[in-house]
């Protein structure tokens, strides 16, 4: 048996096992397998690779996607490293561990095919980053290589941010693409939203929302009331879980050694 699965804490809201129980069903993948792990601390993730020797990949979600790195064995220079933060796990044959960041592939793909289909292109926006997590760091190495400006809103200042009391009607109107990247709104908390100046949202404005379920969240339904173009995470989320699996599954990984 072929085991995956995915850590974080808490696990209610994850996509993540239906998707890849119907992904085996309809290619037909046989002898494999798909759980959720809910950790309340990451020190279980030894003891869980230790005991299910059959784990091939896993993913990570909140709040694991910065601090599981300490746990790894290694990472991907190309995705984790540079971004600081990790959500999939590559299990090899003798037991060792590898970090990747699949966020930053299926937010990019899924952010330029949304603008593109709208007949817009990313260079032409600046974008407002809600939240400074693990998510975020992966929505911000995406928009420096599609060379978007944007502006970090948290509700801690730092150098490198501003506070959600500092979005002023100036800084909306510049700032035509708000993205959510954090978890506020997710079920079943979903009357929760980023604390942002809707009254300055106009029909010019596009929402990103990180967040899948509800497929609409208030966040959403705040935007689409001011006219705003609006856009959940499904598509980024079925395109960072189809990159794991490739991931997972590359001929690299063979487990016939």
């Amino acid at each position: 048996m072929n085991l995956y699965g995915l850590i974080g804490y808490p696990l209610t809201h994850s996509f993540s096992k239906r998707y890849f129980t119907d992904k085996f069903i309809r290619e037909k993948i046989k002898e494999s397998s798909y759980e959720l792990y809910e950790m309340k601390t990451l020190d279980e993730l030894p003891v869980l690779l230790k005991k299910k020797t059959d784990l091939r990949g896993l993913n990570v979600t909140i709040p694991y996607k910065k601090d599981v790195i300490a746990y790894l064995d290694d990472l991907d220079d190309a995705s984790a490293e540079r971004i600081g933060a990790v959500n999939t796990i590559k299990i090899y044959a003798d037991g060792s561990t590898k970090g990747f960041n699949t966020d930053y592939y299926g937010f990019r793909q899924s952010l330029t095919e949304w603008l593109e289909k709208r007949g817009e292109s990313c260079s032409n926006f600046k974008a407002l980053v809600l939240g400074n997590g693990g998510a975020a760091k992966a929505v911000i190495v995406a928009l420096q290589d599609l060379h978007m400006e944007f502006q970090i809103v948290s509700r801690q200042k730092s150098d490198d941010s501003i506070l959600y009391e500092q979005l002023s009607e100036e800084i909306l109107n510049s700032h035509l693409l708000i993205i959510n990247t954090t978890p506020l709104g997710t079920f079943p908390k979903t009357e929760e939203c980023p604390a942002i100046p809707f009254q300055w949202v106009t029909k010019k404005h596009y929402l990103y929302d990180l967040v899948y379920n509800p497929a609409e969240t208030v966040f959403l339904k705040n935007g689409h009331a001011k006219g705003a173009a609006v856009q959940n995470g499904l598509k980024m989320l079925e395109l960072q879980a189809e990159k794991a699996w490739e991931i997972w599954t590359n001929e690299e990984n063979l487990w016939s050694v």
